[in-house]
Protein backbone atom coordinates (compact mmCIF):
# COMPACT_ATOMS: atom_id res chain seq x y z
CA UNK A 1 0.00 0.00 0.00
CA UNK A 2 0.88 3.57 -0.95
CA UNK A 3 1.16 6.20 1.69
CA UNK A 4 4.17 4.82 3.65
CA UNK A 5 1.21 2.78 6.04
CA UNK A 6 1.57 -1.22 5.66
CA UNK A 7 -0.77 -3.55 3.74
CA UNK A 8 -3.69 -4.67 5.22
CA UNK A 9 -3.84 -8.46 6.96
CA UNK A 10 -6.93 -9.99 5.72
CA UNK A 11 -6.44 -12.75 8.58
CA UNK A 12 -7.01 -9.43 11.07
CA UNK A 13 -9.09 -10.95 13.82
CA UNK A 14 -9.83 -7.98 15.92
CA UNK A 15 -13.54 -6.89 17.06
CA UNK A 16 -15.73 -6.18 13.15
CA UNK A 17 -18.03 -3.59 15.37
CA UNK A 18 -16.10 -1.02 17.13
CA UNK A 19 -19.44 -0.04 18.73
CA UNK A 20 -22.32 -2.03 20.59
CA UNK A 21 -25.12 -1.25 18.63
CA UNK A 22 -28.52 -3.01 20.03
CA UNK A 23 -30.48 -4.60 17.09
CA UNK A 24 -33.74 -4.23 19.54
CA UNK A 25 -33.80 -0.85 20.45
CA UNK A 26 -32.14 0.75 17.26
CA UNK A 27 -34.87 0.20 15.61
CA UNK A 28 -37.23 3.89 17.06
CA UNK A 29 -33.87 5.81 17.15
CA UNK A 30 -33.63 5.25 12.72
CA UNK A 31 -36.96 5.84 12.25
CA UNK A 32 -37.16 8.63 14.08
CA UNK A 33 -33.96 10.39 12.82
CA UNK A 34 -35.15 9.54 9.36
CA UNK A 35 -38.23 11.37 9.65
CA UNK A 36 -36.38 14.71 11.35
CA UNK A 37 -34.14 13.62 8.15
CA UNK A 38 -36.61 13.68 5.74
CA UNK A 39 -39.41 15.36 6.66
CA UNK A 40 -38.15 18.28 8.74
CA UNK A 41 -38.02 20.19 10.92
CA UNK A 42 -40.25 18.84 12.86
CA UNK A 43 -41.54 19.65 16.12
CA UNK A 44 -41.53 16.61 18.61
CA UNK A 45 -46.22 16.80 18.07
CA UNK A 46 -45.62 16.42 14.24
CA UNK A 47 -42.63 13.82 15.02
CA UNK A 48 -45.13 11.90 17.27
CA UNK A 49 -48.29 12.09 14.84
CA UNK A 50 -45.79 11.15 11.98
CA UNK A 51 -44.32 8.24 14.01
CA UNK A 52 -47.26 6.80 15.76
CA UNK A 53 -45.34 6.78 18.86
CA UNK A 54 -46.16 8.83 22.13
CA UNK A 55 -44.66 12.71 22.89
CA UNK A 56 -42.65 10.88 25.47
CA UNK A 57 -41.32 8.21 23.93
CA UNK A 58 -40.28 10.93 21.17
CA UNK A 59 -38.60 13.14 24.01
CA UNK A 60 -37.15 10.15 25.37
CA UNK A 61 -35.57 9.18 22.22
CA UNK A 62 -34.64 12.27 20.72
CA UNK A 63 -33.00 13.99 23.76
CA UNK A 64 -29.89 12.12 23.03
CA UNK A 65 -29.64 12.28 19.61
CA UNK A 66 -29.74 16.04 20.45
CA UNK A 67 -26.72 15.24 22.94
CA UNK A 68 -24.62 13.48 20.57
CA UNK A 69 -24.66 15.63 17.68
CA UNK A 70 -26.87 14.14 15.20
CA UNK A 71 -30.26 16.46 15.45
CA UNK A 72 -30.53 20.77 16.83
CA UNK A 73 -33.09 22.21 18.04
CA UNK A 74 -33.98 25.39 15.40
CA UNK A 75 -36.79 27.68 15.26
CA UNK A 76 -40.20 27.79 17.17
CA UNK A 77 -43.51 26.85 15.71
CA UNK A 78 -46.71 28.44 17.24
CA UNK A 79 -49.04 26.47 19.08
CA UNK A 80 -51.91 28.19 17.76
CA UNK A 81 -53.02 29.81 20.49
CA UNK A 82 -52.85 26.50 22.86
CA UNK A 83 -49.74 25.84 24.64
CA UNK A 84 -46.58 27.36 24.57
CA UNK A 85 -44.47 27.57 21.02
CA UNK A 86 -42.50 24.21 20.32
CA UNK A 87 -38.94 24.10 19.25
CA UNK A 88 -38.62 22.44 16.09
CA UNK A 89 -36.21 19.07 15.16
CA UNK A 90 -33.84 18.92 12.46
CA UNK A 91 -30.93 16.99 11.36
CA UNK A 92 -27.35 18.90 12.83
CA UNK A 93 -25.91 18.14 9.12
CA UNK A 94 -22.49 20.46 9.81
CA UNK A 95 -21.85 18.77 13.29
CA UNK A 96 -20.93 15.31 12.22
CA UNK A 97 -19.26 13.51 9.34
CA UNK A 98 -19.55 10.35 7.74
CA UNK A 99 -17.02 8.35 4.84
CA UNK A 100 -18.70 5.88 2.56
CA UNK A 101 -16.99 2.97 0.49
CA UNK A 102 -17.87 1.55 -2.51
CA UNK A 103 -15.77 -1.75 -3.70
CA UNK A 104 -16.90 -2.43 -6.82
CA UNK A 105 -15.23 -5.09 -9.49
CA UNK A 106 -12.95 -2.23 -11.36
CA UNK A 107 -12.04 0.34 -8.44
CA UNK A 108 -12.89 2.01 -5.16
CA UNK A 109 -14.91 4.96 -4.56
CA UNK A 110 -14.72 6.56 -1.66
CA UNK A 111 -17.10 10.03 -0.94
CA UNK A 112 -17.13 12.53 2.40
CA UNK A 113 -20.61 13.80 3.86
CA UNK A 114 -22.20 15.59 6.10
CA UNK A 115 -25.06 13.95 8.18
CA UNK A 116 -27.66 14.96 5.40
CA UNK A 117 -25.00 12.24 3.44
CA UNK A 118 -24.75 15.28 1.17
CA UNK A 119 -21.21 14.56 -0.48
CA UNK A 120 -18.46 16.80 0.50
CA UNK A 121 -15.58 15.63 -1.36
CA UNK A 122 -15.09 11.59 -3.38
CA UNK A 123 -11.91 10.07 -4.43
CA UNK A 124 -11.25 6.99 -5.92
CA UNK A 125 -8.77 4.35 -6.71
CA UNK A 126 -8.61 2.03 -9.64
CA UNK A 127 -8.52 -2.12 -8.58
CA UNK A 128 -6.43 -4.58 -11.10
CA UNK A 129 -7.87 -7.46 -12.42
CA UNK A 130 -8.50 -10.36 -10.17
CA UNK A 131 -10.20 -8.59 -7.41
CA UNK A 132 -7.70 -9.63 -4.61
CA UNK A 133 -8.89 -8.99 -1.04
CA UNK A 134 -5.76 -7.44 0.45
CA UNK A 135 -5.22 -5.01 -2.43
CA UNK A 136 -9.04 -3.92 -2.52
CA UNK A 137 -9.13 -3.46 0.89
CA UNK A 138 -5.68 -1.33 1.01
CA UNK A 139 -6.86 1.10 -1.57
CA UNK A 140 -10.41 1.24 0.51
CA UNK A 141 -8.40 2.33 3.78
CA UNK A 142 -6.00 5.00 1.14
CA UNK A 143 -9.18 6.01 -0.11
CA UNK A 144 -10.14 6.79 3.43
CA UNK A 145 -6.85 8.57 3.90
CA UNK A 146 -7.63 9.99 0.84
CA UNK A 147 -10.64 12.09 2.09
CA UNK A 148 -9.35 12.61 5.43
CA UNK A 149 -6.08 14.27 4.00
CA UNK A 150 -7.86 16.60 2.03
CA UNK A 151 -10.19 17.50 5.22
CA UNK A 152 -8.30 17.37 7.98
CA UNK A 153 -11.17 18.95 10.72
CA UNK A 154 -13.97 16.17 9.55
CA UNK A 155 -11.56 13.60 11.47
CA UNK A 156 -12.63 15.38 14.31
CA UNK A 157 -16.67 14.87 13.60
CA UNK A 158 -16.31 12.18 11.88
CA UNK A 159 -18.65 9.02 12.88
CA UNK A 160 -17.26 5.87 11.21
CA UNK A 161 -16.77 4.51 7.84
CA UNK A 162 -19.53 2.29 6.16
CA UNK A 163 -18.40 0.12 3.19
CA UNK A 164 -20.88 -1.55 0.72
CA UNK A 165 -19.81 -4.36 -1.85
CA UNK A 166 -22.38 -6.75 -4.09
CA UNK A 167 -22.76 -10.28 -2.51
CA UNK A 168 -23.36 -12.17 0.84
CA UNK A 169 -22.24 -9.87 3.54
CA UNK A 170 -22.86 -10.28 6.94
CA UNK A 171 -23.55 -7.01 8.28
CA UNK A 172 -23.48 -8.18 11.91
CA UNK A 173 -20.02 -9.93 11.45
CA UNK A 174 -18.77 -7.50 8.89
CA UNK A 175 -17.54 -10.17 6.72
CA UNK A 176 -18.23 -11.05 3.05
CA UNK A 177 -19.71 -14.33 3.54
CA UNK A 178 -20.08 -14.82 -0.85
CA UNK A 179 -18.92 -12.44 -3.71
CA UNK A 180 -19.50 -13.61 -7.20
CA UNK A 181 -18.86 -10.33 -8.80
CA UNK A 182 -15.74 -9.92 -6.63
CA UNK A 183 -15.06 -13.47 -6.34
CA UNK A 184 -14.78 -13.64 -2.58
CA UNK A 185 -15.87 -15.67 0.06
CA UNK A 186 -15.17 -15.59 3.80
CA UNK A 187 -13.27 -11.90 3.62
CA UNK A 188 -13.38 -10.10 6.26
CA UNK A 189 -13.77 -6.17 5.41
CA UNK A 190 -14.72 -4.47 8.77
CA UNK A 191 -12.16 -5.38 10.84
CA UNK A 192 -9.23 -4.88 8.66
CA UNK A 193 -10.62 -1.39 7.45
CA UNK A 194 -11.41 -0.13 10.96
CA UNK A 195 -7.67 -1.44 12.16
CA UNK A 196 -5.77 0.51 9.18
CA UNK A 197 -7.66 3.69 9.75
CA UNK A 198 -8.58 3.65 13.35
CA UNK A 199 -12.23 4.52 12.64
CA UNK A 200 -16.01 2.41 13.56
CA UNK A 201 -16.48 0.40 10.20
CA UNK A 202 -19.81 -0.96 8.87
CA UNK A 203 -19.87 -3.48 5.63
CA UNK A 204 -23.02 -4.58 3.80
CA UNK A 205 -24.71 -5.96 0.46
CA UNK A 206 -23.80 -2.48 -1.78
CA UNK A 207 -27.91 -2.82 -2.88
CA UNK A 208 -29.07 -2.38 0.45
CA UNK A 209 -26.88 0.34 1.21
CA UNK A 210 -28.32 2.03 -2.10
CA UNK A 211 -31.61 1.45 -1.20
CA UNK A 212 -31.40 3.04 2.61
CA UNK A 213 -30.38 6.21 0.08
CA UNK A 214 -32.83 5.99 -2.04
CA UNK A 215 -35.34 5.66 0.88
CA UNK A 216 -33.78 8.58 2.39
CA UNK A 217 -33.17 10.87 -0.06
CA UNK A 218 -34.38 9.49 -3.77
CA UNK A 219 -37.73 7.80 -5.36
CA UNK A 220 -37.91 5.83 -1.58
CA UNK A 221 -38.89 8.68 -0.30
CA UNK A 222 -42.10 9.03 2.00
CA UNK A 223 -43.55 5.50 0.63
CA UNK A 224 -43.46 2.43 3.08
CA UNK A 225 -42.73 -0.39 0.24
CA UNK A 226 -40.69 -0.41 -2.16
CA UNK A 227 -38.17 -2.53 -4.39
CA UNK A 228 -34.67 -1.20 -5.81
CA UNK A 229 -33.66 -3.83 -8.66
CA UNK A 230 -29.96 -2.49 -10.17
CA UNK A 231 -28.91 -3.85 -13.36
CA UNK A 232 -25.38 -3.68 -14.52
CA UNK A 233 -22.11 -6.05 -13.62
CA UNK A 234 -24.33 -8.02 -12.14
CA UNK A 235 -28.18 -7.82 -11.08
CA UNK A 236 -28.96 -7.38 -7.04
CA UNK A 237 -32.15 -6.22 -5.39
CA UNK A 238 -33.03 -4.15 -2.24
CA UNK A 239 -36.50 -4.69 -0.51
CA UNK A 240 -38.09 -2.33 1.90
CA UNK A 241 -41.38 -3.39 3.63
CA UNK A 242 -43.22 -1.09 6.10
CA UNK A 243 -40.81 1.10 6.44
CA UNK A 244 -38.09 -1.20 6.92
CA UNK A 245 -35.33 -2.43 5.17
CA UNK A 246 -35.66 -6.71 4.81
CA UNK A 247 -32.11 -8.21 5.11
CA UNK A 248 -33.51 -11.83 5.97
CA UNK A 249 -32.27 -14.34 8.27
CA UNK A 250 -28.62 -14.40 7.30
CA UNK A 251 -28.76 -11.04 5.02
CA UNK A 252 -30.15 -12.71 2.00
CA UNK A 253 -33.52 -11.06 1.55
CA UNK A 254 -33.66 -10.04 -2.37
CA UNK A 255 -30.82 -11.87 -4.30
CA UNK A 256 -33.06 -11.55 -7.64
CA UNK A 257 -29.59 -11.90 -9.30
CA UNK A 258 -29.81 -15.94 -8.94
CA UNK A 259 -32.93 -16.73 -9.05
CA UNK A 260 -33.16 -19.22 -11.68
CA UNK A 261 -34.48 -18.60 -14.85
CA UNK A 262 -32.93 -21.01 -17.77
CA UNK A 263 -31.86 -24.84 -16.45
CA UNK A 264 -29.36 -25.09 -18.95
CA UNK A 265 -28.38 -21.16 -19.09
CA UNK A 266 -24.62 -20.15 -18.57
CA UNK A 267 -22.95 -20.96 -15.49
CA UNK A 268 -23.43 -18.24 -13.27
CA UNK A 269 -20.55 -16.63 -10.40
CA UNK A 270 -22.17 -18.24 -8.00
CA UNK A 271 -22.05 -21.64 -9.30
CA UNK A 272 -25.25 -22.46 -10.74
CA UNK A 273 -26.69 -22.37 -13.83
CA UNK A 274 -29.08 -19.89 -15.91
CA UNK A 275 -29.62 -17.62 -12.78
CA UNK A 276 -31.04 -14.03 -14.17
CA UNK A 277 -27.76 -12.47 -13.85
CA UNK A 278 -26.72 -14.86 -16.31
CA UNK A 279 -29.28 -13.26 -18.42
CA UNK A 280 -29.95 -9.97 -17.41
CA UNK A 281 -26.29 -8.29 -16.39
CA UNK A 282 -23.34 -6.60 -18.88
CA UNK A 283 -21.94 -10.30 -19.17
CA UNK A 284 -25.15 -11.69 -20.92
CA UNK A 285 -25.44 -8.39 -23.58
CA UNK A 286 -21.23 -8.97 -24.15
CA UNK A 287 -22.08 -12.99 -24.56
CA UNK A 288 -25.26 -12.45 -26.76
CA UNK A 289 -23.67 -10.62 -29.04
CA UNK A 290 -20.47 -12.56 -29.80
CA UNK A 291 -22.85 -15.53 -30.05
CA UNK A 292 -24.57 -13.70 -32.86
CA UNK A 293 -21.22 -13.11 -34.55
CA UNK A 294 -20.21 -9.67 -32.95
CA UNK A 295 -16.93 -8.34 -31.56
CA UNK A 296 -17.74 -5.84 -28.73
CA UNK A 297 -15.22 -5.68 -25.88
CA UNK A 298 -17.04 -3.38 -23.42
CA UNK A 299 -20.38 -3.02 -22.48
CA UNK A 300 -20.13 0.69 -23.26
CA UNK A 301 -19.34 -0.02 -26.94
CA UNK A 302 -22.09 -2.25 -26.95
CA UNK A 303 -24.62 0.35 -25.89
CA UNK A 304 -23.39 2.80 -28.65
CA UNK A 305 -23.57 0.18 -30.67
CA UNK A 306 -26.70 -0.23 -30.27
CA UNK A 307 -27.52 3.51 -30.06
CA UNK A 308 -26.33 3.31 -33.95
CA UNK A 309 -28.77 0.50 -34.69
CA UNK A 310 -26.09 -2.10 -34.69
CA UNK A 311 -28.83 -5.19 -34.66
CA UNK A 312 -26.96 -7.82 -32.59
CA UNK A 313 -26.62 -5.59 -29.74
CA UNK A 314 -29.95 -4.40 -30.31
CA UNK A 315 -31.11 -7.72 -30.36
CA UNK A 316 -28.86 -8.77 -26.59
CA UNK A 317 -30.32 -5.58 -25.10
CA UNK A 318 -34.12 -6.85 -25.96
CA UNK A 319 -33.15 -10.45 -24.66
CA UNK A 320 -31.81 -8.60 -21.49
CA UNK A 321 -35.14 -6.39 -20.56
CA UNK A 322 -36.86 -9.64 -21.62
CA UNK A 323 -35.14 -11.69 -18.96
CA UNK A 324 -35.46 -8.57 -16.45
CA UNK A 325 -38.94 -8.37 -16.87
CA UNK A 326 -40.12 -11.67 -16.21
CA UNK A 327 -37.76 -11.44 -12.96
CA UNK A 328 -39.59 -7.77 -11.95
CA UNK A 329 -42.98 -9.95 -12.16
CA UNK A 330 -41.59 -12.54 -10.16
CA UNK A 331 -40.94 -10.15 -7.65
CA UNK A 332 -44.32 -8.24 -8.14
CA UNK A 333 -46.12 -11.51 -7.40
CA UNK A 334 -43.97 -12.17 -4.43
CA UNK A 335 -43.98 -9.11 -2.28
CA UNK A 336 -46.51 -6.64 -4.49
CA UNK A 337 -44.37 -3.12 -3.97
CA UNK A 338 -45.86 -0.22 -5.04
CA UNK A 339 -43.02 0.85 -6.51
CA UNK A 340 -39.97 -0.49 -7.98
CA UNK A 341 -36.87 1.92 -8.54
CA UNK A 342 -34.66 0.55 -11.32
CA UNK A 343 -30.87 1.56 -10.93
CA UNK A 344 -27.42 0.49 -11.23
CA UNK A 345 -24.91 1.18 -13.98
CA UNK A 346 -27.23 0.04 -16.73
CA UNK A 347 -30.10 1.88 -15.62
CA UNK A 348 -29.12 4.54 -18.30
CA UNK A 349 -29.64 2.54 -20.88
CA UNK A 350 -33.44 2.00 -20.12
CA UNK A 351 -34.17 3.21 -23.84
CA UNK A 352 -32.37 -0.16 -25.04
CA UNK A 353 -33.88 -2.64 -22.63
CA UNK A 354 -36.69 -0.90 -21.17
CA UNK A 355 -40.10 -1.63 -24.05
CA UNK A 356 -38.85 -4.81 -23.76
CA UNK A 357 -38.72 -5.37 -19.81
CA UNK A 358 -42.46 -3.91 -19.34
CA UNK A 359 -44.04 -5.80 -21.76
CA UNK A 360 -42.34 -9.05 -20.18
CA UNK A 361 -43.08 -7.48 -16.88
CA UNK A 362 -46.54 -7.28 -17.84
CA UNK A 363 -47.14 -10.33 -19.61
CA UNK A 364 -46.19 -12.50 -16.64
CA UNK A 365 -47.30 -10.58 -13.47
CA UNK A 366 -50.48 -11.79 -11.44
CA UNK A 367 -53.46 -9.74 -11.62
CA UNK A 368 -52.77 -5.99 -11.35
CA UNK A 369 -49.40 -6.62 -9.61
CA UNK A 370 -47.45 -4.97 -12.56
CA UNK A 371 -50.43 -2.25 -13.42
CA UNK A 372 -50.69 -1.31 -9.97
CA UNK A 373 -46.69 -0.80 -9.76
CA UNK A 374 -45.06 2.79 -10.65
CA UNK A 375 -41.01 2.00 -12.54
CA UNK A 376 -38.66 4.59 -11.45
CA UNK A 377 -35.60 4.71 -13.31
CA UNK A 378 -32.55 5.90 -11.56
CA UNK A 379 -29.51 6.54 -13.52
CA UNK A 380 -26.39 6.07 -10.71
CA UNK A 381 -23.02 6.15 -10.51
CA UNK A 382 -19.99 5.10 -8.31
CA UNK A 383 -20.35 8.07 -6.27
CA UNK A 384 -24.37 7.09 -5.00
CA UNK A 385 -23.40 3.48 -4.60
CA UNK A 386 -20.67 5.26 -1.88
CA UNK A 387 -23.25 7.85 -0.68
CA UNK A 388 -25.31 4.83 0.02
CA UNK A 389 -22.33 3.44 2.14
CA UNK A 390 -22.11 6.71 3.76
CA UNK A 391 -25.95 6.43 4.46
CA UNK A 392 -25.28 3.13 6.51
CA UNK A 393 -22.85 4.02 9.06
CA UNK A 394 -24.85 7.19 9.77
CA UNK A 395 -27.97 4.71 10.31
CA UNK A 396 -25.36 2.63 12.45
CA UNK A 397 -24.60 5.44 14.57
CA UNK A 398 -27.98 7.08 15.23
CA UNK A 399 -29.05 3.23 16.53
CA UNK A 400 -26.07 2.63 18.61
CA UNK A 401 -26.33 2.80 22.42
CA UNK A 402 -23.25 4.46 22.60
CA UNK A 403 -24.09 7.59 20.18
CA UNK A 404 -20.78 9.88 21.47
CA UNK A 405 -17.74 9.63 19.14
CA UNK A 406 -15.70 12.00 21.01
CA UNK A 407 -11.83 10.89 20.73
Amino acid sequence: MTDGRERLSIGFSGPTRPRAVDRGADNTRGRLFAEILTAGPLSRTQLSQRSGLSQSTVTKVVNPMIDAGFVTETGEQSGGGIGRPQRLLEVAADRRAAIGVKIGPGAVTGVLTDLRAQVLDQRARPLTAGHDPSAALSAAAAVVWDLLAGHPDAREKLIGVGVGLGGHVSAEEGRVVRSGVLGWTGVEVSAPLAAATGLPTVAANDVDALAVAERWFGAGREVDGFALVTVGPGVGCGLFLGGELVVGSAGLAGELGHIPMAADGPECTCGNRGCLETLASDDAVLRRIAADGGDLATIELAVKAARNGDTRALAAFAAMGSALGRALATLCNLVNPGRIVLAGERAGAFDLFGDACTAAWRAHAFSTAATGCELIVDETDDSLWARGAACLVIRDAVGSDQPSFDR
